[in-house]
């Protein structure tokens, strides 16, 4: 991707982020969220910012296929809100204590545990569980309010009500299952042997966490453009985003491990700490002697890792060649999901998709 391109791509999708975020924050959502400790956790992560790409795909699938994008943006700030409880209660699972930079929603109180505006004191253990149980009650929130958002697509911009209820319930039952299966597998894996697993299964955990509900994002904005449910070009950009949004965790899983948590607004080498089988821990494990293995087997799933101890290993991780084997396979997804693209219309946002694909295996955040 060209300076310009890359200018243009992301201008295009700062303008996209800003119209969901504005979305989103209106009063009219807003001043439904009582007391005021829910109404500041429900909106946290949208103000704390982010690129909002799952939106941006969705707004820019619904105008590949010829459709007015402006009739999408419902659609796209349910994919955000509902994306967001996931990260929500993905934090407590994960026990990240930062989100964007800013303190997750569940570790907030802990860090604010003194007398609250409401009158009442928490000592440390209570701020601990009250953040907690704030943060699971924001996601039931988030869940619901991004199912009523959808239904918005009908009720304020006329959008074929079959079209919106086939979005409602795929995405409350099908990507729904599959985000959570991904998630617990996720959980499990931390806990196996890693020569007990394969690529395969690692992937489809990955896809099942991030690329099933980026290829939601495609489906739904072809369904949307189109106004129907039966075209071929809506299962085209549903496969290029599914296989688009795989690559997209893949670049994560290597940014988890040699990004820079100021770029990323979250801790670095985290993963590590939190035992987590990733490919690039997968294949450096793979390539390594019984000495390197049993390094990488001392920090993975070790919490008390020291900061020297998580950055030799990363350095071990990269000479082993996990990092680049990964970032391989990424590329390889990406190559095998912009020809499916050929079949679709010229245009502007067919561009986009392109520039999105590209973005996807270079982003440093």
């Amino acid at each position: 991707m060209s300076a310009n391109t890359n200018k243009h791509f992301f201008n295009e999708l700062s303008n996209r982020s800003k119209t969901i975020r504005d979305y989103i924050l209106d009063e009219r959502f807003i001043n439904r969220f009582q007391p005021e400790d829910v109404r500041w956790a429900v909106t946290a992560y949208v103000k704390y910012g982010g690129k909002r790409l799952r939106p941006a795909i969705l707004l820019f699938s619904c105008g590949a296929v010829g459709g007015d994008e402006k009739i999408a943006i419902p659609a796209a700030a349910a994919v955000e809100i509902f994306h967001t409880w996931t990260l929500v209660h993905d934090d407590i699972i994960d026990r990240d204590p930062i989100r964007r930079g800013q303190p997750t929603v569940h570790q907030y109180y802990y860090n604010n545990n003194l007398e609250q505006s409401n009158g009442f004191k928490l000592s440390s253990e209570e701020a601990r569980h009250y953040g907690i149980s704030v943060a699971i009650l924001t996601g039931d929130i988030q869940h619901g309010w991004g199912i009523s958002l959808m239904a918005e697509l009908t009720s304020r911009f006329g959008v074929d009500p079959l079209v919106t209820l086939d979005l409602i319930y795929e995405l409350d039952t099908r990507v729904l299952n599959t985000l959570v299966e991904g998630e617990v597998l996720d959980i499990q894996f931390a806990h196996r042997d890693i020569e007990s697993l394969t690529p395969e299964q690692i992937e489809d955990m990955l896809w099942k966490k991030t690329g099933a509900l980026y290829e939601f994002c495609g489906r739904a904005g072809a369904m949307i453009g189109i106004g129907s449910r039966e075209d071929p070009r809506i299962e085209t950009i549903a496969k290029f985003a599914a296989l688009c949004g795989t690559a997209f965790q893949l670049q994560d899983d290597i940014l988890g491990i040699i990004g820079k948590e100021e770029t990323l607004g979250k801790p670095v080498g985290s993963d590590l700490r939190e035992g987590k089988r990733t490919l690039v821990i997968y294949y450096a494990y793979q390539n390594a002697g019984n000495r390197d293995r049993e390094r990488i087997m001392s920090i993975l799933g070790n919490p008390s890792a020291t900061n020297e101890e998580v950055t030799g290993t990363i350095q071990l991780l990269r000479d082993l060649g996990g990092i680049d084997e990964v970032a391989n396979r990424a590329k390889k997804l990406i190559e095998e999901a912009t020809p499916l693209l050929d079949t679709i219309q010229d245009s502007h946002y067919r561009d986009l998709l392109y520039q999105w694909a590209d973005f996807l295996i270079q982003r440093e955040f």
